[in-house]
């Protein structure tokens, strides 16, 4: 694709640059690059934007209450489902599978329908896996329904860069600071109130769960109207349309060329940007070696980027910090109501930790955007987290609310996570490749944590153990963070 394309001696004749400084007026008119950054005539409609914006807003809320709803439950729904320690540490590990599994067929299934209709489709399953899985009785049908819900979220978690990388080129770091905060926010949100709407319905934990799929109903709605949006997302390659050309920019390259945009450096950003404008001239046809360069430009990354540091340093990273948050998120309400807390201040304070999020999600993306590297902020986060478990270790109850907060800052690098993604890329097909493998490659290695976690709880009989897991984990997260917040790019290492 030409938004692929870097500048090369060898590759790059010298005219399009001549033109460029040229003040020749047909010259001018012949090139659509100057055109290409006002692009008025490409631009998408402004309530179209204000519709994607609530639509990735609502989606975000809706990615973790499945989760956290059932971690302050998660003691009624043992016993209602006669769970072993082992068996909940299993369910606690269920997200992480299903974003693995499911996750890596995100960036297929919006190039096959479009990124619109896979968020549709997402929102939609979250809706009736939430809707039935508290009414099926076993925990075969619970862990099902579970799944269910779960495979919605996975392929929106990895399509929620993309979109914010298509739709908003110029605004990455705040886009994704405003979707993380709403991320963040519906976390707290269903793990403070969860347990306040049981009781309030009658105090069946049934009711408590199931409440949270009208959300999921409601967030279907704003997707509806980009069902029939089928531009392809930047990683496929969108043909040409008649008097359209420079038009195609939005779907593609705009957000190629915007990596720069969220740190990469002005100059490979404007490289990227004209590179596509000065291809061809509106409702041209690309020649035939440029379509050759396109292909190659394509297929290369997406099979080596396993040879990029960068790429799995994020991976190791992402993987990290998701184990961090999903223990965080099944079992830290258990841990505190072990301690004697009441179930429903463990709800509020996972609420707090998971609220810490909402300001941070917002500050730590457009902080890290303004770094050249983004290991100083990693390691602080792992310090937070570090203090945060040893207080849960020496005195749970006494210091529960320092610990929620500074467990909270700890859960943070997941903005900072995705952030990075788009730095680390200098063009939206690197994006995708790399948002695709750094989240399912990270899922896939947090499965194991919060299983051990149940596991070694039901085992030693306390929480001694699992917690010692939880601070020793801190350490090879803030070296993957580190590795991964070096000033580079996909590009430089694949």
């Amino acid at each position: 694709m030409p938004h692929d394309e870097t500048p090369a001696p060898t590759q790059a004749p010298p005219q399009p640059q001549t033109l460029n400084r040229s003040s020749a007026g047909s010259a001018a008119a012949r090139l659509p690059a100057p055109r290409l950054p006002g692009a008025v005539d490409a631009a998408p409609a402004p309530w179209l934007l204000r519709l994607i914006a609530v639509g990735l807003v609502l989606a975000a809320l809706n990615l973790r209450p499945a989760i956290t709803s059932l971690g302050a439950l998660l003691e009624e729904v043992r016993e209602g489902l006669h769970m072993s320690g082992s068996v909940a540490g299993l369910l606690t590990s269920v997200p992480p599978l299903c974003f693995a599994v499911f996750g890596v067929m995100a960036p297929r299934l919006a190039r096959r329908f479009g990124a619109g209709t896979v968020v549709c489709a997402g929102m939609a399953a979250i809706a009736a896996g939430l809707a039935i899985r508290p009414y099926i009785g076993s925990t075969a049908g619970f862990l099902a329904a579970s799944a269910l819900a779960l495979m919605g979220i996975a392929v929106s978690n990895i399509l929620m860069p993309v979109i914010v990388k298509r739709w908003f080129p110029d605004r990455v770091g705040t886009m994704t600071g405003l979707y993380s905060m709403a991320l963040a926010l519906g976390t707290a949100l269903a793990a403070a109130v969860t347990v306040p709407l049981t009781g309030a319905l009658g105090g069946n934990w049934q009711s408590g769960l199931a409440v949270w799929a009208v959300l999921a109903a409601v967030a279907v709605l704003p997707w509806i109207v980009l069902v029939r949006d089928r531009t392809p997302a930047p990683g496929q390659r969108e043909a040409t349309r008649p008097g359209r050309g420079s038009g195609t920019a939005v779907g593609s390259g705009a957000a190629s060329g915007s990596a720069s945009g969220s740190g990469s450096g002005s100059a490979s950003g404007s490289a990227d940007r004209s590179g596509p404008a000065s291809a061809s001239a509106p409702g041209s046809v690309p020649s035939s070696a440029s379509g050759s360069a396109d292909a190659r430009s394509a297929e290369a990354p997406a099979l080596r980027i396993t040879r990029s540091r960068t790429a799995w340093g994020l991976a190791c990273f992402f993987g990290l910090q998701a184990t961090a948050a999903y223990i965080t998120m099944g079992w830290m309400p258990q841990i505190f109501r072990d301690a004697g807390v009441p179930a429903g201040t463990a709800g509020v304070l996972l609420a707090v930790t998971m609220a810490m999020g909402v300001p941070l999600a917002f500050v730590i993306p457009r902080v890290a955007g303004r770094l050249r590297q983004q290991g100083p902020i990693v390691v602080v986060l792992g310090l937070c987290g570090l203090i945060g478990y040893t207080g849960l270790y020496l005195a749970p109850a006494a210091g529960a609310w320092a610990w929620a907060l500074l467990l909270g800052v700890a859960n943070c690098a997941f903005p900072l996570a995705l952030t990075m993604i788009g730095m680390r890329s200098r063009t939206g097909a690197g994006v995708v490749r790399l948002s695709a493998f750094a989240q399912s490659t990270g899922y896939l290695l947090s499965i194991p944590g919060p299983l051990l976690v149940g596991v070694l709880y039901q085992h030693s009989g306390g929480w001694g153990l699992p917690i010692a897991l939880m601070a020793g984990l801190m350490i090879p997260q803030m070296v993957a963070g580190v590795l991964a917040g070096r000033d580079r790019t996909i590009e430089d290492e694949c």
